[in-house]
């Protein structure tokens, strides 16, 4: 195997720790919030069955190896630069305790190292629209399905006491937890093996986008470790400082973000799993009353959405000018 493969593997890993490390809240924000499983359990729970989501196909890894440029196009060089760049961003929003689009910071890390090396014409732009539109529907469909469930849970169930509803969905939101960092793996785990796969199609070690057994296999359990790694301050962000939760609210914001995830992952279109969870608790909130929601942090949040896409795809483009200089 080439050195470069090495390299560009060594760093698919780094960024799918990072990846799993912000991402962990998304599958165990609400279920720590409101003392259903404690963080140890929860950690524990999200990895594995983010390592068991990893396995369900590789539609999404396909698109983001095919759908960005082509890998014919491209240098490895290119790959290393767009892999560096998102594992970086990621580390720092992480420290920061902002929950990000991991999803955004490759994709835009991609585009910018790809321009580097052969200009905007070498960018699959129908490929793009798919993955864009895909980007930003999500988000949207997350608060309209977590206010529409919220509301259906409210009209039935909404007669008994917090002590019932506590109890039995507290139950219920182990399942919806561990279907939601399922989901998660299904969707998130496949980004990086599309661009390794890009990398070995690129150096000729691969015909095709068929993603190989062990890149699964690798990719999955690099997720599982950044998950298990727990990011506690973004956990804290999203399930603790942006709306008080009980099990009730938990359980129809983790289902409605893994019915849109999974389905997604199905059709191969990469998301946000951030972005999807985060504005179904959104969703959720404005079902209490609108104020329920912190929208200052809230703000916060989509501001960080918003620029990394544009911030990785300048640091991607200043990394791979760096790199193919040396």
């Amino acid at each position: 195997m080439h050195e470069i493969i090495l390299i560009i593997v060594l760093l698919a890993i780094l960024f799918d720790v990072s990846n799993g490390w912000n991402d962990s809240a998304n599958a165990i924000a609400t279920v720590v919030s409101t003392r259903v499983l404690s963080p140890f359990q929860a950690v524990v729970m999200a990895a594995s069955m983010n390592i068991l989501g990893a396995f369900v196909s590789t539609e999404v890894a396909k698109t983001i190896g095919e759908g960005v440029v082509s890998p014919a196009a491209v240098t490895n060089t290119v790959v290393v630069a767009a892999l560096l760049t998102s594992f970086l961003w990621n580390g720092v929003l992480t420290r920061l305790g902002l929950p990000i689009s991991c999803s955004h910071a490759l994709i835009g890390a991609l585009m910018g190292a790809s321009v580097a090396y052969g200009g905007a014409e070498i960018l699959n732009f129908p490929g793009l629209k798919k993955i864009f539109f895909s980007l930003l529907i999500s988000p949207a469909i997350g608060v309209l399905l977590g206010y529409v469930v919220m509301k259906l849970l409210l009209k039935f169930f909404g007669a008994h006491s917090p002590g019932f509803l506590n109890k039995y969905f507290g139950r219920f939101q182990l399942i919806s937890s561990a279907f939601m960092a399922f989901s998660h793996g299904s969707n998130d785990a496949q980004k990086a093996m599309g661009i390794v796969t890009l990398a070995l199609v690129s150096d000729g070690l691969l015909t095709s986008m068929e993603v190989p057994f062990w890149v699964i296999l690798t990719c999955a359990m690099a997720m599982g470790l950044g998950t298990a790694m727990g990011g506690w301050r973004v956990i804290k962000t999203l399930g603790v400082n942006m709306l008080k939760l009980e099990p009730i609210h938990g359980f129809a914001a983790e289902t409605t973000a893994a019915m849109t995830i999974i389905v997604s992952s199905h059709y191969g279109l990469p998301v946000s799993t951030t972005h999807v969870i985060a504005t179904s608790i959104m969703g959720v909130g404005a079902t209490k009353r609108f104020s329920a929601v912190r929208w200052g942090l809230a703000g916060k949040i989509v501001m960080a959405w918003v620029f990394t896409l544009p911030i990785c795809f300048l640091m991607g483009w200043l990394v791979a000018e760096l790199l193919l200089h040396l």
